[in-house]
């Protein structure tokens, strides 16, 4: 079922649904599958996975000489969502990335998607891999996202790369895409962050699932602003409790994200990263009651493959 239809299924009420990395390459699937037994109590209608990208390491070899390789950590993002809809009969949404596929890639992955009957994606740009300063595309692939909304959007009115092909199916997709609310961190402002938005949009996009915030306020303005430049589609909030001392610096470098003075200064009072948990448990309690009570569709957690401190929140707000 596409997010859409739940969101009109479900009548004005916020769900509950959370986000999960697939496991480390040589690791199973049997530790992801206890996070996610622990959270389908609160009967989640979709679960994200997410989609790692290529990295580039150097490798010593004979002569001292270095030889660069291309590794992948987390692959198996169509595979965990083939198991999740066939072990939990609930949706799982795959993303997309431009980074790491040609056009080429994208139309096969898309076609083995269709295959699976998962009727959601969400289309994004990606990172640029570590070794490099900006976002580089891969040969003949996307450079923004945008372009990979229309690619879908394209498929699901049955245009493929090949011009020839004649009957082709048309794929149904419903398409996901990211939002910032405080900007992306290459947009020289939110006005231009938007504008970009709503490129998304025009291109198919049919809905939008933000960046973390610890603030609602940003995410309530960051709506407005969509909404006064003609942007309908549904903008679901997607929150991350703190968990270690160490996000209080990391998650504002790598996300370029602003937390509230207010959390700075109960974090610090921590003696350790358990009493930093409760803390981060306790504010996002409080950023899911007002986000709830503002009638969002979803409340959509970025759980990291952990599930306790977002069973905790959950308890108390489903």
């Amino acid at each position: 079922m596409k997010v859409t239809e739940h969101i009109a299924n479900a009548k004005g009420a916020t769900q509950f649904t959370f986000e999960i990395l697939p496991p480390l390459k040589g690791q199973n699937i049997k530790d992801l599958f206890e996070a996610i037994d622990t959270l389908m109590e609160f009967e989640p209608p979709f679960i994200d996975v997410t989609y790692h990208r290529e990295e580039h390491v150097y490798k010593e070899v004979k002569g001292g000489l270095l030889e660069k390789k291309i590794i992948r950590k987390r692959p198996g993002t169509v595979g965990i969502c083939a198991a999740i809809q066939s072990k939990y009969g609930v949706d799982a949404i795959p993303h997309i990335l431009c980074g790491g596929f040609s056009k080429e890639d994208t139309e096969n992955f898309l076609i083995d998607l269709d295959f699976l009957e998962i009727d959601n994606v969400v289309a994004l740009r990606g990172d640029a891999i570590k070794t490099e300063n900006y976002f580089t595309p891969s040969e003949d692939g996307h450079s923004y996202a945008n372009e990979l909304v229309e690619q879908v959007a394209h498929l699901n009115n049955g245009i493929y790369l090949d011009s020839d092909l004649l009957n082709s199916h048309a794929t149904n997709f419903c398409i996901g895409v990211a939002g910032y609310p405080e900007k992306h961190m290459e947009a020289p402002s939110l006005e231009s962050d938007i504008h970009f938005l709503k490129k998304k949009i025009k291109s198919g996009a049919d809905y939008v699932v933000t960046q973390m915030f610890f603030d609602n306020q940003k995410y309530f303005d960051y709506v407005a602003k969509a909404r006064a430049e003609g942007i309908t589609v549904p903008i679901i909030p997607g929150l991350k409790p703190l968990s270690t001392l160490k996000q209080l610096n990391m998650i504002p470098h790598r996300f370029h994200v602003d937390l509230p003075e207010a959390l700075i200064k109960e974090v610090i009072k921590c003696k350790d990263n358990k009493a930093v948990r409760q803390v981060g448990v306790e504010w996002c309690i409080e950023q899911s009651k007002e986000l709830k009570a503002a009638n969002v569709p979803f409340l959509h957690y970025y759980s990291m493959g952990k599930a306790d401190n977002i069973k905790q929140i959950a308890e108390r707000i489903f």
